[in-house]
């Protein structure tokens, strides 16, 4: 298995090719409000072919999937005039939609002159370049007095319905895209000079600059104690955020990150659990690249996790 060799993958990846899986599909895969929950951990890999027509000439890509990431490991330097082919037989599409599945045609090139081949002529790999985070510049904890006016929010875990959710929102004005699009939540965020943490002097609550690890709400419960046992940040009473908490950091407008965020948030954390449970079933996420509130069903890994103090 050349390909997977070149790519230093596992020869077991062929074993992961999805010949079902589509551009379309995928979304409802690995996004944490609905689709085929077929994906169940951090670890498991899903690969499939896709035509990117987003250039001037499609190309035929090789993807990787996983729960937090998407990334187009190989092109595939296939006869142009198959793939073009495949593209016509699609029909029109809008201008956002410009990923295509593969035909039955060019999966059966693939099978036999890339996948069931040590010859890797047709496959040139592509290496995501590493980047560094920004994480934006906050003043530094204690060089100016904060005069503005402070807000206690709620901090007991609650249960809250579908109906409570946007009066929850209007009454303390906090921005939702849908909701309550015009609202708005003043922070006043201070570096506590450790790297890890953040401080909201309006509320009084201390954040973690990155957060947990995607997963399910139970597995987040105990990746939460083991945080607070090994004290993190020099503490140990680290906690999921209320529905009120988490809203709170909700800006009004994207940063360069593309979330409804301060950019001293890390973007690896774009969604996450809060502690309030959904009536009648499931739990609550703040979702800070759509700007919204949305419920998963806690069984899977439906979000990530930024804790409070």
């Amino acid at each position: 298995m050349g390909m997977f060799q070149r790519l230093s993958m596992s020869d077991s990846t062929i074993k992961t090719i999805d010949w079902g899986m589509t551009p379309d599909l995928s979304f409802g895969t690995y996004e944490s409000w609905g689709g085929r929950e077929r994906v169940r951990n951090n670890s498991e890999r899903i690969y499939y072919f896709f035509i990117d027509n987003w250039g001037t000439a499609p190309k035929l890509c090789l993807m990787e999937r996983g729960v937090k990431f998407a990334r187009i490991v190989a092109e595939i330097d296939a006869p142009l005039e198959m793939v073009q082919q495949c593209v016509q037989q699609q029909g029109d599409s809008s201008a956002f939609e410009k990923s295509y599945a593969i035909n039955g045609t060019i999966q059966e090139w693939l099978i036999h002159n890339v996948v069931e081949t040590t010859d890797d002529v047709f496959v040139k790999p592509v290496y995501a370049d590493k980047s560094v985070e920004d994480m934006g510049i906050l003043p530094l904890q204690g060089a100016k007095s904060y005069t503005g006016r402070r807000s206690v929010l709620p901090m007991e875990p609650a249960v809250i319905n579908d109906g409570q959710l946007e009066p929850l929102i209007k009454k303390w004005n906090f921005f939702d895209s849908i909701l309550n699009p015009q609202g708005r939540f003043d922070n006043m965020l201070v570096d506590n000079g450790d790297g890890l943490t953040v401080t909201d002097e309006r509320t009084g609550l201390m954040w973690q600059r990155s957060g947990l690890d995607i997963a399910s709400y139970r597995t987040l419960q105990r990746n939460l104690a083991g945080l607070n046992t090994e004290g993190f940040a020099g503490f140990n009473d680290w906690r999921l955020p209320t529905m009120e908490e988490a809203l709170s950091l909700m800006e009004t407008e994207m940063n360069s990150k593309g979330l409804y965020l301060n950019p001293c948030f890390s973007q690896e954390q774009p969604f996450i659990f809060v502690a309030a449970k959904r009536k009648p079933g499931g739990y609550w996420c703040v979702d800070y690249k759509q700007g919204r509130a949305f419920w998963s069903s806690g069984s899977i890994p439906g979000a990530f996790g930024r804790l409070c103090r």
